[in-house]
């Protein structure tokens, strides 16, 4: 399969568990800068699975927030980025290479949905920002439907992930990251919506959810604060 960048050249993008030699080096880089900068500390409530579908669901307030939910687990993640990343070739191969897939915000883009929805359903982890862009301040933002949909179609777990003083190693405007220690708070694991009698998604359960992923998320991102 196939994305378009943002300045026209496609990116092989495939859903591929492996732990290649391309997605070991990336994640070695962001795990290593990410360990010297932040100093991270991780608190988690509840250990990844080693299979089935995943929906990790951070809080978003900086730029460097994607590298910190890959301290929960082993395994291969998958993200989506804003596709302007992909205008630097050598950056939109490191993505690729860890996992990631473009994604055009300023309109519904279903090819990346439909990539979403894909890693899922062959029970792989997904990162998903269900507040869309980044945010500001202490309150979780107004989530999208995007990840309780997801989650509830292909039937996978969502993790809510609180991140603290993010929004101070790298807040809007910055050109670089600053070196502060990094909480993050894995909460407890959320079931999907239920599917109806005939396998359909319920709208209803979906808007459910999102308020139950809502709450959990600002539980999560209140205990990381206080760690």
């Amino acid at each position: 399969m196939s994305e378009r960048h943002a300045d026209g050249k496609d990116a092989a993008f495939k859903v591929d568990s492996r732990r290649t030699v391309g997605y070991v080096f990336a994640r070695s880089i962001i795990m290593g800068v990410a360990r010297a900068l932040f100093r991270p500390k991780v608190v988690s409530t509840f250990e990844i699975p080693a299979t089935g579908g995943v929906l990790v669901a951070p809080i978003h307030r900086s730029n460097v927030d994607f590298a910190f939910p890959v301290l929960l687990t082993r395994r291969k993640m998958f993200f989506m980025a804003k596709d302007s990343l992909w205008k630097v070739s050598l950056l939109g191969r490191f993505l690729i290479a860890m996992g990631g897939f473009p994604v055009h915000r300023e309109s519904a883009d279903r090819a990346s949905l439909q990539r979403a929805e894909e890693v899922l359903a062959r029970g792989e982890v997904l990162i998903l920002f269900p507040e869309g862009t980044r945010q500001e301040g202490p309150l979780v933002a107004e989530l999208h439907e995007g990840a309780a949909y997801l989650a509830s179609k292909t039937q996978s777990i969502i993790i809510p992930v609180g991140i603290a003083n993010s929004d101070r190693a790298m807040p809007k405007g910055a050109k670089l990251p600053r070196p502060v220690k990094v909480t993050v708070f894995a909460g407890a694991p959320l079931q999907p919506a239920p599917l109806g009698a005939t396998g359909k998604i319920q709208r209803s359960a979906v808007k459910a959810s999102t308020a139950e992923l809502s709450a959990a998320l600002q539980v999560a991102f209140d205990a990381a604060k206080q760690q």
